[in-house]
């Protein structure tokens, strides 16, 4: 089987209702490092049967370079799954990334994503296991759940928090989605947002923020997605061409950052060899590096090229 790609850029997750040609094809041109076509809320139910076969064309006839390609069907508790993933997998398994499961309560509806994705590819003579999985945890349940739905298949490849219907589900005082409700002083999504990101890392998986419905408020939204980025997730979705660019931005190291990992990584791998010294620690500039250091570098430096970032200085060996 193959293994599938866990560190593809999903700075920004872009949302296309699949029952929209005009939509799809704008999504195309918009600098979104994932686009996922969406069969489930953004689609009416009479509209599904259809847009099942709309997403089929624009895969297969849209140009989604340098995009993560990714079709989010209906869940399990629903009549519509079983044939969202036979229709758009048949149909264009060779053009898809991942399939997006939603309301993912337990395991058992990823192992049963699993076996059918596997019984189309061997159907179809794909190659087995390369499409990934996503999964999106919007409820109480599959938050208790969430470690165990991280380790059910070699497919999965981030957990996506679901705001909106996780609201619901708990009860929460409040209409707008992802702000704080009224009356609690301190951060609401705390707990449920550092659960989803010990789950994803510690099962080297993507840890994903879900939307923020203002779409025209972006100071709202870049607020939001910083509390997230912060915190160490790897994106956001955006609704909207107007977040594309704060999500971008937000999710990228900055270039000083950038830089500053680079020459950490550098001047450790220096050190650390026969010229170097092999030290096991060393100064770089007023700065101490070590092993920890070099850790910490590496994720910054990955998020970096990740984003396609350039290096705007070099290590240099120091003389004498």
């Amino acid at each position: 089987m193959t293994t599938v790609n866990r560190l593809r850029p999903r700075r920004s997750c872009l949302a296309v209702p699949g029952s929209n040609p005009r939509f799809l094809e704008k999504a195309q041109g918009l600098p979104a490092d994932q686009v996922f076509l969406d069969l489930e809320d953004a689609c009416a139910p009479l509209a599904k049967p259809e847009a099942r076969h709309t997403i089929v064309k624009f895969l297969n006839e849209g140009d989604w370079t340098g995009k993560t390609r990714v079709v989010r069907v209906n869940d399990w508790t629903t009549e519509w799954t079983y044939r969202d993933v036979v229709t758009v997998v048949e149909g264009a398994g060779q053009n898809l990334d991942c399939i997006m499961l939603p309301k993912v309560q337990d395991a058992q509806q990823i192992v049963a994503l699993d076996l059918l994705l596997t019984q189309i590819e061997k159907t179809m003579g794909f190659e087995v296991g390369k499409i990934g999985i996503e999964a999106q945890i919007e409820n109480a349940q599959g938050l208790n759940n969430v470690n165990e739905i991280a380790q059910a298949s070699q497919r999965v490849e981030t957990i996506i928090f679901g705001p909106a219907d996780f609201m619901a589900s708990i009860n929460m005082k409040s209409l707008v989605v992802g702000e704080q409700p009224p009356g609690y002083p301190a951060d609401a999504y705390h707990y449920i947002l550092m659960k989803i990101l010990m789950a994803a890392r510690a099962n080297n998986l993507q840890a994903i923020d879900g939307p923020y419905l203002q779409i025209r408020n972006i100071d709202g939204y870049r607020e939001v997605a910083q509390r997230a980025a912060a915190l160490g997730f790897d994106g956001k979705w955006v609704l909207h061409p107007g977040q594309v660019e704060a999500s971008n931005e937000i999710f990228s190291p900055s270039q000083e950052d950038y830089d500053h990992a680079e020459l950490i990584l550098d001047a450790y791998d220096y050190y650390t060899s026969e010229a170097g010294g092999k030290k096991g620690s060393a100064m770089l500039g007023d700065e101490m590096i070590d092993e920890a250091s070099r850790k910490m570098a590496l994720v910054i430096s990955g998020k970096g090229r990740a984003a396609g970032m350039q290096r705007t200085s070099k290590f240099e060996i120091p003389e004498g």
